[in-house]
């Protein structure tokens, strides 16, 4: 593999790298819907503030999410709304995993 083709395939895998946790799955299909505070989002997970922070961050640097700040607040919102295609996509692997494993019980 060239160095470009690998750049760009590193790329690639710091920004599902970073979408790899749960929480970070959550936070991101949350902010699909309309942006949130860190102080809503820090409600919904149910975790401390420097916490849901961290998480945020890790979204941030990999280009997933940007943030505004107003008065006291930090509001993120998604920086590309078609990383939601991405979770379709994943939810066909699983929908035809399942459909397999279904299959051998037959």
């Amino acid at each position: 593999m060239d160095p470009k083709t690998a750049s760009k395939f590193e790329i690639r895998a710091n920004v599902i790298k970073a979408m790899a946790h749960p929480t970070r799955l959550f936070i991101v299909d949350e902010l699909s819907r309309r942006e949130k505070c860190v102080s809503e989002l820090t409600a919904l997970i149910g975790a401390d503030t420097s916490t849901v922070s961290k998480h945020l961050a890790v979204l941030k640097k990999a280009g997933i999410v940007r943030d505004e700040k107003r008065g006291t607040e930090v509001y993120y919102t998604l920086r590309c709304p078609c990383i939601m295609n991405f979770f379709q996509c994943v939810e066909s692997v699983i929908r035809e995993n399942a459909q397999e494993q279904l299959e051998l019980l037959t």
